[in-house]
């Protein structure tokens, strides 16, 4: 047994890029997947059902509320999203790190829940690099990006509540930052303590008269 899994969450304001580099993330190393997330949003055009989110109608959302079959749940510019509490426990328990890609709301539901859970939040370079991601994206309209925009002070707001923050000014060097953050998770001792304990066990009784 390796033991079980880390949980990261993954936080930032939209435009951010962080589904892009969550991606690339999960691409470069090994044992680690995305928790797809429950929402009430409409489905964009270049999204899939179970690949990016999986659509669902208001009503079943309150169902899986009132059946306590989310892990945590938050409501962002008017749409529901929640994550699975049974895929992400099933998970990390084969001993595979699982990212959660989720607003501060929903991080500190997470924190309540799980304390050693290890959180990061990706930051703009600057307001003004935001606002041109979310024009050149062409996914909201000039109200919903003003929307957003205004958002980010509230949601910056909670930076002192995460573990780490990253900066995406440079792709390679915020995917870096990410990887290191990962792979530091993995050697922490409560991780590394469970996954050799025989070894640990091995060593810390040797009988010097045995050599």
């Amino acid at each position: 047994m390796s033991g079980p899994g880390n949980l990261y969450v993954i936080s930032a304001p939209s435009g951010t890029g962080k589904t892009t580099l969550v991606k690339a993330l999960v691409d470069s190393l090994q044992n680690i997947m995305v928790s797809i997330s429950h929402t009430t949003r409409p489905k964009r055009p270049a999204e899939m059902h179970g690949l990016n989110y999986y659509f669902i109608s208001r009503d079943e959302f309150d169902h899986m509320v009132a059946h306590d079959d989310f892990l945590e749940h938050a409501t962002v510019f008017g749409n529901c999203y929640g994550t699975s509490r049974r895929w992400v426990e099933e998970t990390l328990a084969r001993g595979i790190d699982v990212i959660l890609e989720i607003d501060w709301q929903g991080a500190q539901q997470i924190h309540d829940l799980i304390r050693n859970s290890i959180s990061i939040f990706i930051l703009p370079p600057s307001v003004k690099d935001l606002h041109e991601r979310l024009v050149k994206r062409n996914q909201d309209n000039t109200d919903i990006i003003r929307q957003r925009i205004a958002d980010v002070r509230e949601a910056t707001n909670h930076v002192p509540s995460y573990n780490y923050v990253v900066i995406n000014d440079d792709f390679s060097a915020a995917l870096n930052d990410l990887q290191v953050i990962v792979q530091a998770g993995r050697l922490l001792r409560s991780r590394q303590t469970e996954k050799h304990a025989k070894l640990i066990a091995e060593l810390s009784t040797a009988k010097i008269e045995e050599f």
